[in-house]
């Protein structure tokens, strides 16, 4: 498999253009938590390290070898390279129940969804909550990308390690239902309503049902 599907290849540790217009939206959901945070796909780091700079006890994960190298250059012991493939967090984290997971513009890129979430599920306290975010996609958006002539773009296949699936509303909370979650809110990020540029969804890890 090609490098490319497993390290971004960062340069910097600012934020991405899409993370800049969801943060001010995770933060929303994410309140003022006391507990532990993983970041599940950190990259370079910087929302993580941004949700520090604010108070919150937040860890990152990814299977970027840049992105941590640059993330623990500004924030040292705090991230580690993480294939979730192994379903087994690094060493350094080994054993620990995180309060929240939060992924932001991760899952889209993964060939296996269903285990991304599972592995969520996995390291997450009873109770815990997971906050996803990846790109919209709904009727009426695809309506306009249609028209406007840009479904090519959109849809790219020119990118390598790029988008390989495409979410709606009801397929993402669908996977998390699957996957032991109850969805509990959803937000739309950049754009207009229903022409939103990303999705946030959060979900709680579902009570498990009495044997």
């Amino acid at each position: 498999m090609s490098a490319a599907y497993k390290d971004y290849g960062y340069q910097t540790a600012e934020l991405g253009w899409a993370h800049s217009y969801l943060f001010q939206h995770l933060r929303a959901m994410l309140g003022r938590t006391q507990g532990t945070i993983l970041d599940l796909g950190c990259g370079n780091g910087a929302i993580a390290r941004a949700l520090i700079a604010e108070g919150y006890d937040v860890f990152g994960v990814d299977a970027s070898a840049s992105g941590i190298a640059i993330a623990n250059a500004e924030a040292p012991g705090r991230f580690f390279v993480l294939d979730v493939s192994t379903g087994q967090l690094p060493a350094e984290l080994a054993g620990k129940r995180f309060d929240v997971v939060i992924s932001t513009e991760v899952i889209e890129h993964l060939y296996d969804p269903r285990g991304f979430i599972a592995f969520a599920r996995k390291i997450l306290a009873d109770g815990g909550e997971f906050i996803v975010s990846t790109p919209y996609h709904g009727y009426f958006k695809n309506v306009a990308l249609a028209i406007a002539g840009k479904l090519d773009g959109h849809f790219t296949v020119l990118w390598d390690g790029g988008h390989i699936k495409f979410f709606s509303r009801k397929t993402l909370a669908q996977m998390l239902t699957e996957q032991g979650f109850e969805v509990t809110d959803f937000v739309g990020a950049g754009r207009v309503p229903f022409l939103w540029k990303s999705m946030l969804v959060k979900a709680r890890v579902a009570s498990r049902k009495p044997t």
